[in-house]
């Protein structure tokens, strides 16, 4: 019996650390994602096997991503090397990609969807959009909606995985 509860009581303390951070389980296959940067580089997600990926679509006229933006290049300044920041942009032009850029300065790679394929691949309806992926290339968690990246809730639960 005393076992059970510690348990129980560590699984509760686990979700709570989830919860708080705000980014929900995923249960589903990773889609394929495979864009260029506004510099016309070549990325591809299975490039990044080995390390936690954290996906994001974005779009310039979304005030929570303004926003979080800050945060992204702490939380990746503070994960180091083993992570990596994708942030689609939501089928906008380079010209708008570009001055939302140079106003907000995200220190992370930024991807162009500006056809909108890997919003459909992906299945995304809001921005931002975010999925955690692992060293596997698994889809983790999910967040919709801004959070602050470099909170300790956040970082513990990146560092796990």
């Amino acid at each position: 019996m005393k076992n059970k509860l510690c348990l129980t009581l560590l699984l509760l303390i686990a979700s709570t650390v989830v919860s708080a951070a705000g980014l929900k389980p995923y249960a589903g296959s990773t889609p394929m994602l495979a864009l260029a940067d506004t510099q016309g580089a070549a990325h591809d997600l299975s490039d990044y096997r080995g390390k936690v990926v954290l996906v994001q679509f974005w779009a310039t006229y979304c005030t929570p991503c303004r926003k979080e933006m800050p945060s992204m290049n702490r939380l990746q300044e503070k994960m180091g090397d083993e992570f990596v920041i994708l942030a689609v942009n939501m089928g906008e032009t380079q010209k708008e990609v570009d001055k939302f850029v140079e106003e907000v300065g995200p220190e992370f790679t930024i991807l162009m969807d500006e056809e909108g394929k890997a919003l459909a691949n992906w299945k995304v309806f809001a921005a931002p959009s975010n999925f955690v992926v692992d060293r596997d290339g698994n889809i983790k968690y999910t967040l919709y909606g801004g959070v602050e990246w470099d909170s300790e809730e956040i970082i513990t639960t990146l560092g796990e995985l």
